[in-house]
């Protein structure tokens, strides 16, 4: 829908109707000059693609998704990728039991401090490669996941996390 809005610079969708949708993928992709989105009254129930959702929105510093559904979610691959300017991510709320695809979901994301994956079950999911490839190694990451933290450990012994 605002899939390569370069110019764009604050958004706000608070009052969007999103209740018939299931597909976001590329919704905010390639964004880059994004820095205010107002998602706050998004209804995400129906959604079962959030396939480069944010992907290159690289002047978003924060991102509040505490509100977004994702129990029918099934695709989030590259859903964070190369947002460069993010500092922390709260996915805590994220119910990803049927997700199958997390490949390069936060790949690139150089500036994480903080990434919050309390809830994340990563069981269903077939192809994790590369999900936090080139995140900053001293990114605190919160998750009770085994296959997250094999994940990222690899990631990590195999210096493919920024040092």
């Amino acid at each position: 829908m605002f899939n390569n809005c370069t110019s764009l610079t604050s958004l706000n969708l608070s009052h969007f109707d999103t209740n018939s949708v299931n597909d976001m993928s590329n919704m905010f992709n390639n964004c880059s000059n994004l820095t205010s989105l107002n998602l706050s009254n998004f209804n995400t129930y129906s959604v079962i693609n959030m396939k480069n959702m944010f992907n290159n929105c690289t002047s978003l510093s924060s991102l509040n998704l505490s509100h977004f559904n994702t129990n029918n979610v099934s695709d989030m691959s590259n859903m964070f990728h190369n947002c460069t300017s993010l500092s922390s991510l709260d996915l805590s709320h994220f119910n990803t039991n049927n997700v199958s695809d997390m490949s390069n979901m936060f790949h690139n994301c150089i500036s994480l401090t903080s990434l919050n994956l309390l809830n994340f079950n990563a069981q269903n999911v077939h192809n994790i490669k590369d999900m936090f490839l080139n995140i900053n190694n001293k990114c605190k990451i919160i998750t009770n996941d085994s296959k997250l933290k094999i994940e990222y450990d690899s990631l990590k012994k195999n210096k493919s996390v920024l040092l």
